[in-house]
C-alpha cells in the first residue's frame, strides 16, 4: 500500500490510478494524518460480494435452526448422496 501527502496526490494523480489499477491501494494523508484511501472499482466490487455472501450465510443459518435442521444434518445428507 502506497501512501502520499495531498500535495503528492494532486500533482501525481495519474500515476496514483495507474497504480490502483493494478490493484494497489493508495492512502492520501493531510499533515500525516490518513484521509482518504484510493481503491479499484475491482476491490470494491468484491468487499460488495463478500458481503452480501456472508449476509445470504447468516440468512440461511437462520432459516435453518427455525426449522431445526443443522448445518451437520446437511452435511451428513450431502455424503449420503455421494455414495
Amino acid at each position: 500500500m502506497a501512501t502520499v501527502g495531498a500535495f503528492e496526490a494532486k500533482t501525481k494523480l495519474s500515476e496514483l490510478l495507474d497504480l490502483v489499477e493494478r490493484g494497489e491501494e493508495v492512502v492520501i494523508t493531510r499533515r500525516g494524518q490518513p484521509v482518504a484511501r484510493l481503491v479499484g472499482m475491482a476491490a470494491r466490487d468484491e468487499g460488495a460480494r463478500l458481503s452480501a455472501l456472508v449476509d445470504d450465510i447468516r440468512k440461511t443459518r437462520a432459516q435453518l435452526g427455525a426449522t431445526g435442521i443443522s448445518i451437520a444434518d446437511l452435511v451428513a445428507w450431502k455424503a449420503e448422496g455421494r455414495r
